[in-house]
């Protein structure tokens, strides 16, 4: 990320986000965070999915709900908030750097795709259940959600008959959506679910972001906002990420998952994306709920967290 300086460029006072988008065509739903966001046809193929729509039922924070009660924001409504800015962003770039880039409409589109599906593959609980279950019962395993990820937009796309350019699909599985678009987002999102403040002004920077080299760059004069981004990412990361409680519970919930995987064959899901579509948050409640005597174990753990005894960190 870099710098670079022109004191003449100034925001335009008629800036909205649905300034770059054909919205004749387009349903909308209306985010909490962006506003109304557009959703083009295309995109309403891969939304109206059951494996996108699984999404809803996982938690963005994990556990971080049972600290900070309004955390319980989902990946499906990140995914969709991820989309946006991935096309405005796009799209600004088009407007003030298009020909020098070479952006074309297909460029456009496989973006706001990327963006839309960068989710697609993850599983329960945030991280927990790549980082702290899966190593331990997939040994030597290299599983990761963007792995997932490519296979799931495969087979979205041959499931339901999704009629897309394969080149499309290539650049979208191997395109990587700019990490600055996904902070804009989650941290925003992150801050407003958990009550905390959020200052930085990240529509000033999609305004005003070039493209110089091979790097996304930033007005110099715009260092404060900067920096206010990435204080604001750091004290998420103190105050919520990394709480005290927030991890003592997560590691009770990979325990209950551990003690549970010999009976429903949990891990068995990661390989088989008509399969994985169906693990999501809510295999806590089918442990809590079964009267199988094999789940004993992980019912007394998942109880433990509902009556707050609590691992000691």
């Amino acid at each position: 990320m870099g710098a670079y300086c022109n004191d003449d460029l100034a925001l335009s006072a008629n800036y909205t986000f649905a300034s770059s988008q054909d919205v004749r065509f387009s349903k909308h739903v209306h985010d909490n965070v962006h506003g109304n966001i557009y959703l083009d046809p295309l995109f309403l193929k891969f939304i109206d999915t059951e494996e996108f729509q699984r999404l809803r039922d996982l938690k963005q924070l994990g556990m971080a709900h049972m600290v900070y009660p309004g955390a319980v924001h989902s990946r499906f409504e990140h995914s969709l908030g991820v989309y946006w800015l991935a096309g405005e962003t796009v799209h600004k770039l088009k407007t003030h750097q298009g020909l020098e880039l070479g952006i074309d409409h297909f460029d456009v589109q496989t973006v706001k795709l990327a963006g839309l599906l960068h989710d697609i593959g993850h599983g329960p609980f945030s991280h927990l259940f790549e980082r702290e279950f899966l190593p331990k019962v997939l040994k030597g395993s290299t599983w990761s959600h963007e792995q997932m990820s490519v296979k799931m937009v495969d087979h979205i796309v041959d499931k339901h008959y999704i009629d897309i350019d394969s080149g499309t699909i290539r650049r979208v599985k191997f395109h990587r959506v700019l990490d600055i678009v996904k902070w804009f987002d989650y941290i925003v999102r992150d801050c407003r679910a958990c009550g905390l403040g959020c200052s930085f002004q990240f529509q000033r920077l999609m305004e005003t972001m070039r493209v110089l080299g091979d790097e996304i760059c930033y007005r110099a004069k715009d260092y404060l906002t900067i920096h206010k981004l990435f204080a604001t990412r750091a004290d998420l990361y103190r105050t919520v990420y990394t709480h005290a409680k927030v991890k003592a519970i997560e590691l009770m919930v990979a325990d209950a998952l551990l003690k549970a995987n010999d009976y429903l064959d949990i891990a068995s899901h990661v390989q088989d994306p008509s399969q994985y579509w169906k693990l999501d948050d809510t295999i806590i409640k089918t442990i809590e709920t079964a009267p199988d005597q094999e789940l004993r174990e992980a019912k007394d753990l998942i109880l433990r967290i509902r009556r707050r005894d609590l691992y000691q960190v």
